[in-house]
């Protein structure tokens, strides 16, 4: 046993400093980044928020508006291959620049996954997700997925320290998803003791990542456009976003009306719904890490997005970034007891 006495912060923990500014308007922001990927060899543009492959929020609704934005989304993995068919079929040609297809580590997920690509060659990403991805296991399907598909890019996670990067990244991966528990409704941190800070968590696989010339996606953790920046300051090249695009028209899921009010449901990967829902049921062997909630019904999404990129071309404007590659190099974030006056918050 032993314990790591650096301090460890979250987004919470940290403010940015501003810093003088050519800039007049936050029209003249340029949020668009390029990115070439380290294993695949493939070239991105666009602006790199991404939709959590979860069912409540990366959906094909959701997918279709975003891409519109150049917007990114990591569809969830419990579509058919019959409804990828019909929705790829049906989609604008350039949506393979801004969707992933998502798949587990089990025989029939990537038999899912190969059938689809084989069907629709443009298909230019995989998400491989897991909640642990820390298992060698977890490495050799990284490794099998990359002999299996080398000119596709590779999306795996989910880790937090800097060497397993690394080891991903070797293993064949192009971006890695940075974040243990600090999803809004992942129970990871309080039902195993597991996690990270994940402004931390960022800034150490980040340094690890661009050493190797590949990236990393922050997932988990952002509840306002502020924390948005701050993963962006702190070094992440994406940023992966759930609760904030919950609730919408196009987040999945019925609308629940109660007391005059409309909610929808949202709910973690790893929680009793969505394992009762795509398993039949939380497994003997473990325990449930997801909450499950209802969320203020909040109609389209485009409303919200724009509020986001809005805050972060803001903050660029703040520390004197006219683009959004230049927001770390632009950041020093200084410690702080206290984020906001709330004396006016219910």
């Amino acid at each position: 046993m032993r314990i790591e006495y650096d301090i460890k912060l979250g987004f919470k923990d940290v403010m940015f400093r501003p810093k003088r500014s050519t800039l007049k308007s936050r029209s003249q922001v340029n949020l668009d980044r390029t990115f070439r990927f380290r294993n695949s060899e493939k070239e991105w543009t666009g602006v790199p928020i991404m939709a959590a492959n979860m069912d409540t929020v990366g959906t094909f609704e959701m997918a279709l508006k975003l891409a519109e934005k150049k917007i990114f989304t990591a569809i969830h993995k419990h579509y058919s291959f019959d409804e990828w068919d019909q929705f790829l079929k049906n989609a604008p040609e350039n949506i393979e620049k801004f969707i992933a297809i998502s798949t587990g580590t089990g025989d029939k997920d990537l038999e899912k996954i190969s059938k689809v690509i084989q069907a629709h060659p443009k298909l230019e990403f995989i998400c491989i997700d897991v909640a642990n991805g820390y298992s060698e296991h977890f490495v050799e399907f990284v490794k099998q997925t990359r002999q299996q598909f080398p000119t596709m890019t590779i999306l795996a996670g989910n880790v937090v320290t800097g060497e397993m990067v690394e080891e991903l990244i070797l293993a064949g991966a192009d971006i890695i998803k940075v974040g243990i528990g600090p999803g809004s409704v992942c129970t990871t941190r309080v039902k195993t003791g597991v996690g990270y800070p994940q402004l931390s968590a960022i800034i150490e696989c980040a340094d690890a990542a661009h050493g190797l010339g590949g990236q990393i996606i922050s997932d988990g953790g952002c509840a306002t456009s502020g924390d948005v920046s701050k993963a962006f300051g702190a070094g992440a090249d994406f940023v992966m976003l759930g609760g904030m695009l919950a609730g919408h028209d196009e987040s999945g899921g019925e609308v629940i009306e109660r007391e005059g009010k409309k909610y929808k449901q949202f709910y973690g990967m790893s929680s009793s719904t969505a394992m009762e829902k795509h398993a039949g049921g939380v497994a003997e062997y473990r325990a449930s890490e997801g909450k499950t909630v209802e969320v203020d019904y909040r109609g389209p999404v485009e409303n919200t997005i724009q509020d986001i990129l809005g805050g972060v071309r803001s903050t660029c404007t703040y520390v004197g970034a006219s683009q959004l590659k230049e927001l770390t190099k632009r950041t020093t974030f200084i410690r702080v007891a206290e984020q906001e006056n709330r004396v006016y918050t219910k």
